[in-house]
């Protein structure tokens, strides 16, 4: 029997992407040595632009046949 992945709405897959490199812009934004604030604000804005381009762009559509 051959297991398959199982099938993920893209907008599940726009949030969990959203989510990921909210995160790493964060942290690297903390890191970096930016305010807390300031780096919050910045990566939520990024955040919200990165789940608006893979909701829109990140389908892989079928070929037509």
């Amino acid at each position: 029997m051959h297991l398959r992945m199982p099938s993920i709405d893209q907008g599940v897959q726009a949030f969990i992407w959203t989510l990921v490199f909210f995160l790493f812009m964060w942290l690297g934004a903390l890191a970096v040595g930016f305010s807390g604030p300031t780096s919050f604000v910045v990566s939520l804005l990024l955040a919200c632009g990165i789940f608006l381009l893979v909701r829109t762009r990140g389908g892989d559509y079928p070929r037509p046949r």
